[in-house]
């Protein structure tokens, strides 16, 4: 998902697909994970490329790519991109997973009614998700900047939030419907995860967020990894941590088969 055109801050996301494939395949590491799955065995994954929407054709073009998947049996882990790209995910999700559930880690909750006039802004998009109606239950992980209409929006739509100021170490999440996972790179501190367009300082560490997705008990039939803007990453750090949570989502993913 090459796209940042809703983003309200810093462009540059839309850099990201290509530079989390260059580091995930870098010889610094190799392609096993955690768990020991190896990622690079044949078939066990396949590269459906970028789309590279306008604004005005993202919405569909996105979802059409990813219920094509959906449709053909598979899971779908995407790569962005701002957060706008995770509405029109989610809305193919649903559609082959009723009763979806979301984990969403970041350090915003993304719930404006709109922002800046935008309803689409990436600071936006579960508001229009619940809107719809296309989560039965969506949890907020890493979340420090709550404000009074975004803790409105919480209460509205039963939101359950995990704040960084209430975080602890074990996390025992549990769900029995099919779970969607949404990774914003800026629910990391800027120390490990400095190249994002919104540094809030505070966050989770890499392990810390890893240790959350790798005790999840779920099957999770979707994903996506959002935010990491490579112009903001000049000493490639963020790209690095960004194909380690590609590899270990995924792996639970696979895990979750």
């Amino acid at each position: 998902m090459a796209f940042d055109e809703n983003s309200s801050y810093k462009r540059g996301a839309a850099l990201a697909p290509p530079k989390i494939r260059a580091d995930f395949f870098c010889d610094s590491a190799n392609l096993w994970t955690e768990n020991e799955t190896n990622l690079g065995a044949e078939g066990i994954f396949a590269d459906a490329g970028d789309i590279t929407p306008s604004q005005a054709e993202m919405p569909l073009a996105t979802e059409a790519a990813a219920s094509r998947l959906y449709a053909a049996g598979l899971k779908v882990f995407a790569l962005g991109g701002d957060h706008s790209v995770t509405y029109p995910l989610v809305r193919a999700a649903a559609r082959f997973h009723p009763g979806l559930s979301i984990l969403h880690f970041d350090a915003h909750p993304d719930l404006y009614e709109d922002f800046g006039g935008n309803p689409h802004s990436h600071a936006s998009p579960f508001a229009r998700i619940l809107e719809a109606g296309l989560a039965r239950r969506l949890v907020q992980v890493g979340i420090r900047t709550m404000n009074d209409h975004q803790r409105q929006q919480t209460a509205r739509f039963g939101v359950e939030v995990l704040t960084m100021q209430d975080w602890r170490a074990v996390f025992d999440l549990r769900f029995d419907s099919p779970l969607y996972i949404s990774f914003d790179m800026d629910c990391l501190d800027p120390a490990f995860a400095p190249g994002i367009s919104h540094r809030e300082p505070g966050g989770l560490s890499t392990r810390e967020a890893l240790t959350v997705i790798q005790s999840l008990r779920a099957d999770i039939v979707g994903a996506d990894l959002v935010e990491f803007n490579p112009a903001q990453d000049p000493l490639d750090l963020t790209g690095m941590v960004a194909a380690k949570l590609f590899k270990e989502i995924a792996a639970k993913m696979l895990e979750s088969a």
